[in-house]
């Protein structure tokens, strides 16, 4: 019998100025390590049956970094998105951006949009890249236009419950992550997901994400395959990817 896995990873990948400055390279170095992570990543949840992956892979905190370093993410994000596109519809992944989208360079968002749309019909893998994104702002967001719902007439106050909020995320339509990985040894959330996770199974890692290839996403999966999970139940445990 195979282990249970995720049908919705999440993952925090932090670490890449790190991993730079300890060899002694540009930060930069550290981003273009990152994407071959990503790469990576991907490949193996695809082989592992993995149906969603969410990758936090540029905040909103992260535009007020240094411009070059923004400009450099910026250009390596665009790089991927051109780079991959033939892998992801060989493999049948489907890719989507969520957050601020409007806030990212005019050249990214249109490789972004064509990338979306060439990969729409896609079944395999959803890739999600979560990207000028920040979960406070979201939940802001749906709140606004529940409220608006209601001013409108077309919605009771009474009505809204977290099924309503939850569709009107960022996020409407996928399953909650059933892990979450966070990279590089922080033992924090960083705005990323907060209504999603609330009854993921987390998993923290001192590897950086530059370092984080299959065999580190193996442990984490062992790690989640061992677990018992409660939702909260008193009483009740259900067991990993139930």
């Amino acid at each position: 019998m195979q282990p249970p896995v995720p049908t919705h990873l999440a993952v925090i990948m932090d670490g890449n100025g790190r991993w730079a400055t300890e060899r002694g390279l540009p930060r930069s170095a550290g981003h273009e390590a990152g994407a071959d992570s990503v790469r990576e990543i991907t490949r193996a949840c695809r082989r592992k049956g993995i149906r969603y992956l969410t990758l936090y892979s540029f905040s909103t905190e992260n535009w007020g970094r240094p411009e070059d370093e923004v400009d450099t993410l910026m250009a390596l994000l665009a790089r991927y998105l051109v780079e991959e596109r033939d892998e992801m519809m060989d493999n049948g992944v489907r890719l989507q951006g969520i957050g601020e989208l409007d806030r990212l360079p005019k050249y990214v968002r249109t490789l972004l949009e064509e990338a979306t749309r060439i990969t729409a019909d896609n079944e395999g893998l959803l890739l999600t890249l979560a990207l000028s994104y920040g979960s406070r702002a979201e939940i802001v967001d749906s709140m606004r236009f529940l409220a608006r719902e209601v001013e409108a007439g077309r919605l009771r106050p009474e009505d809204i419950d977290e099924t309503a909020i939850g569709a009107h995320l960022y996020t409407a339509g996928m399953p909650d992550p059933d892990l979450l990985v966070r990279t590089s040894g922080e033992m924090r959330l960083s705005n990323f997901l907060l209504w999603q996770v609330a009854y993921a199974e987390l998993y923290v890692t001192d590897v950086m994400w530059p370092d984080f290839r299959s065999p580190q996403l193996e442990e984490a999966l062992e790690s989640y395959a061992r677990r018992q999970r409660r939702f909260g139940k008193t009483g009740a445990q259900l067991e990993s990817g139930a």
